[in-house]
């Protein structure tokens, strides 16, 4: 099933989506019972959100062989994690804003993984109890900021550097899937998730023994070789088979005067 987050005259709730149809869903998928209801919509009928509201979103680094290789990065012998901001989520079609202290911007397609129960100190054998499903992410990251504090905060912290989407993914193995990244229509980025150096249900359980899992969290996978640079106007799209293309327009940020 694809479940999605959407808005509607003015009401957010909770969908599922099959092909350009779309029905509410009665109940919260986050941790909760819910039911389908009838297909009601068009996709162009609605506007859909980010998938879910994390408490946090935990990014893993350094988990594609040929991003560590195309890096110069030592293979890493524990999941390397970050953490980004609620505040920097975002939806399908929202523009990812470019700040002015950071002069390099880049994208990053990722797999990210949505909870759908609380977790603590679970095993890699649990960690698939505890999932709802997986959604496309674009990490976006001030890589020279990021290397001048020496610290991820700043860097992978701005509003508009996580956009989620289009919908969560329940059926999808995370074993085998292909991620794709493009900028402006050209595919920059293109791996599969058996290049990982960590699995889901590693890191999962990983992160589990460091911090509670709540239902909406969100783990980001990694990205693979081919991240690059953005600037204002660009177009940048993350597409993950049976979950979706994520796409997101790219703008500098404006102050009013």
């Amino acid at each position: 099933m694809l479940i999605v987050r959407y808005q509607k005259e003015n009401q957010i709730q909770y969908g599922h989506l099959e092909e350009d149809r779309l029905g509410p869903l009665t109940g919260d998928p986050l941790g909760g019972e819910f039911t389908r209801g009838p297909l009601k919509w068009n996709v162009a009928e609605v506007t859909l959100l980010a998938p879910c509201p994390p408490t946090k979103i935990i990014g893993l680094t350094r988990n594609f062989i040929d991003r560590v290789r195309e890096r110069g990065d030592v293979l890493p012998s524990l999941p390397t994690l970050f953490l980004k901001p609620p505040s920097s989520v975002i939806g399908p079609g929202e523009a990812i804003v470019l700040p002015p202290q950071s002069q390099h911007v880049e994208y990053g397609a990722e797999l990210g993984v949505v909870m759908g129960r609380r977790a603590r100190h679970i095993s890699p054998d649990e960690a698939a109890r505890y999932i709802l499903g997986y959604t496309c992410a674009n990490d976006v990251t001030a890589h020279d900021l990021l290397e001048q504090d020496g610290l991820w905060a700043r860097g992978k912290g701005f509003d508009t550097f996580c956009a989620l989407g289009p919908a969560i993914a329940t059926h999808v193995d995370p074993t085998e899937v292909v991620i794709t990244g493009a900028l402006n229509g050209e595919t920059r980025q293109m791996s599969s998730t058996h290049d990982m150096l960590f699995t889901v249900p590693q890191v999962v359980a990983y992160v589990s023994a460091v911090m509670t899992l709540l239902p909406g969290d969100v783990i980001l996978m990694g990205s693979p070789a081919g991240a690059g640079p953005l600037a204002a106007g660009d177009v940048v799209e993350v597409e993950i088979e049976g979950i979706g293309k994520l796409r997101n327009p790219v703008k500098a940020e404006e102050h009013d005067e």
